[in-house]
């Protein structure tokens, strides 16, 4: 108990702020020390005291903002890794087939592929303690596999066309998590690159990415953050300095406690002339805003596809010391033109947390006259004057509506089941060398694959042996989406993410829609003069 309060005396310093009066904090650290003391002293059964903390913890963040949290020392390491960039581990992409870890391949240069391990193997024994058949979950595979740089693990593989078991000691090191999930030419000028998140590593991906597609001729860029649901402020910052000239407001932050900073272009970046279209969706958030806002408030470039998340709030880690940490909002971020891009919290955290289903009902998906947006919220931007406006997200100067066309019940019952990713690794795992003789290029197999015939018919099947019925009327609408996901998932297994979006961005509306701006520069400049337009039908 004493250590107890030591720690929560210790935290009180951290957390004393500046215009507060000291002696009244000091009485309401004292008195929630004494009910604690209280309950651990006099309480009619036992209690867990680090439970009634962290729950104090948690309940008193509700009262604050949707985003600032508690994170207990388990959950504070899983957080980082992907905005760090890396993890430790053997370096492989896996996943459960019939009770069995498959590898669906080896990381590139990691330490598993040093050893030669393929992809298609599978792991039936780690340090030898068997692993096949014993209905091993995904956490406990990452528990064995992964580990701290330096350290062995032994793995028994099965390979296909192979009698006996074979053994590989690797060495597990740093592996990257990648942010950028695809980079490809779209045409002969255009690129087109997609981020998943905002870490360590996503300004150097984004440079590299850029770099190769400007050596094959690449003038226009389609940037894709859909989903995107944000990372490291500084992260966005520096992205956002490739898009713009110098000496530009990129965005500024200020709350209370914390003096404004403006954060503005310090460089020529590598992109600041050529044609520029940025892919949103509500599920792109906070570092993702900050590009597109000031990409948009500048009329530097073009933003398609529906309103973005609204989180317009900069959290502060502060470290317990337990482990635990704390993610404090601290400030405000604005775009150049001072729009607060934070969507209202005031109805408190349970409310918040249904905007998006709220979104669905009122028909914002789908029609943008859904999209009630109040002159109080109206700015113009920086260069054109058009109107832009705040208050809940980056509404998007092209609006696309969610497409519908082939969206269908059964279509969402074989995604949400999980038969496409089940399906694909049964099939890549049995064709994989014929795949590979028939298409040994990623080229020939985008014009000459289709996903028809056979292979839909055995997808089907497949998806009724595993409860997904048939909808004849739903199926014949749904076929041409369901027959390009497989082949999607198919050139994902066979080469890269990257070649998965090449394939299904081709029924993409938003990003066909994309395609169309950067392609005609009338209509690019007409949107960028003009603001606002629609591709509702």
């Amino acid at each position: 108990m004493r250590r107890l309060f030591i720690l929560l005396f210790a935290a009180a310093l951290v957390f004393v702020p500046r215009t507060t009066d000291a002696q009244i904090f000091n009485d309401q650290i004292y008195k929630f020390s004494r009910a604690l003391g209280s309950i651990a002293s006099f309480y009619v059964d036992s209690v867990d005291q680090d439970q009634l903390v962290e729950h104090a913890i948690v309940e008193m963040l509700k009262k604050l903002d949707p985003h600032s949290v508690y994170i207990n020392k388990d959950e504070v390491q899983a957080m980082n890794e992907p905005l760090q960039g890396n993890f430790e581990g053997i370096g492989v992409q896996f996943n459960l087939l019939n009770d069995t870890i498959f590898i669906i391949s080896p990381i590139s240069g990691g330490p598993s592929e040093r050893v030669g391990i393929l992809a298609g193997d599978r792991i039936v024994r780690i340090d030898s303690e068997n692993v096949a058949g014993i209905g091993i979950t995904n956490t406990q595979v990452r528990e064995k596999l992964m580990g701290e740089k330096g350290t062995r693990v032994t793995v028994t593989i099965k390979r296909r066309n192979q009698t006996d078991l074979l053994d590989f000691t690797i060495t597990r090191d740093k592996i990257p998590i990648f942010s950028l999930d695809a980079a490809y030419m779209v045409d002969k000028e255009t690129g087109y690159i997609r981020l998943n998140r905002f870490s360590f590593t996503t300004v150097q991906e984004f440079e590299e990415a850029l770099e190769k597609l400007k050596g094959r001729n690449m003038k226009n860029l389609i940037l894709d953050l859909r989903e995107n649901g944000g990372g490291y402020l500084q992260e966005s910052i520096t992205l956002s300095d490739h898009f713009l000239d110098r000496d530009k407001m990129i965005v500024y932050t200020e709350g209370l406690n914390i003096s404004k900073m403006d954060y503005v272009s310090t460089r020529a970046g590598d992109f600041t002339d050529g044609r520029l279209v940025i892919l949103l969706n509500e599920g792109s958030a906070s570092a993702s805003e900050i590009v597109a806002g000031a990409v948009q408030d500048w009329d530097r470039g073009v933003v398609v596809g529906r309103r973005s998340f609204g989180k317009g709030l900069v959290q502060r880690p502060v470290n317990l010391p337990d482990g635990s940490m704390i993610r404090l909002t601290v400030a405000r971020y604005y775009t150049p033109t001072g729009r607060l891009i934070q969507k209202p919290y005031d109805q408190g955290v349970d409310e918040y947390s249904l905007d998006a289903y709220r979104r669905y009902v009122n028909g914002e998906y789908f029609s943008v006259d859904s999209i009630m947006l109040p002159d109080s919220l109206r700015f113009y931007t920086k260069v054109n004057k058009r109107p832009v406006y705040g208050g809940g997200g980056i509404m998007p100067d092209v609006f696309v509506p969610f497409d519908t066309t082939s969206y269908t019940n059964y279509y969402r019952d074989l995604v949400r089941q999980g038969i496409f990713n089940r399906f694909i690794l049964k099939y890549v795992d049995r064709n994989r060398d014929e795949l590979k003789a028939a298409y040994p290029d990623f080229s020939i197999y985008k014009e000459r694959f289709a996903a028809y015939g056979t292979l839909l018919e055995e997808f089907i099947s497949f998806g009724a042996e595993e409860g997904v019925v048939v909808d004849e009327k739903e199926l014949e609408k749904s076929a041409a989406l369901i027959a390009n996901q497989i082949k999607a998932l198919i050139a994902r297994d066979l080469w890269s993410m990257s070649e998965y979006f090449e394939i299904s961005n081709s029924r993409d509306s938003a990003f066909m829609k994309a395609v169309e701006i950067i392609s005609d520069r009338r209509a690019y400049q007409s949107i960028i003069r003009n603001g606002l337009h629609s591709a509702d039908n």
